[in-house]
């Protein structure tokens, strides 16, 4: 059984989150990390704050559409809400 994640990174240096998706987190995050992402490199380094586990793509991709619009990002901040506060 395999699943696909959706992850929530935030950038250690900069007052920013990235949502993504894929189905090796483990070198996803490593990835990012890296700098191998060049819609991230200039935000690394990260720290992973948040991800979902699912059995089917679409519904992670559908998911990961979510979080990027404003509901979804308000829905996050939300969720997370301890998380953020002592930030």
């Amino acid at each position: 059984m395999s699943f696909y994640y959706v992850y929530v990174l935030q950038s250690l240096k900069f007052d920013w989150i990235y949502v993504g998706s894929s189905a090796d987190l483990r070198t996803r995050f490593k990835n990012h990390n890296d700098g191998e992402n060049l819609s991230t490199k200039g935000y690394k380094p990260f720290n992973l704050i948040f991800y979902e586990a699912y059995l089917s793509k679409k519904d992670a991709l559908r998911r990961e559409e979510y979080f990027k619009t404003t509901k979804g990002k308000t829905t996050l901040r939300t969720m997370l809400k301890e998380y953020f506060k002592n930030k």
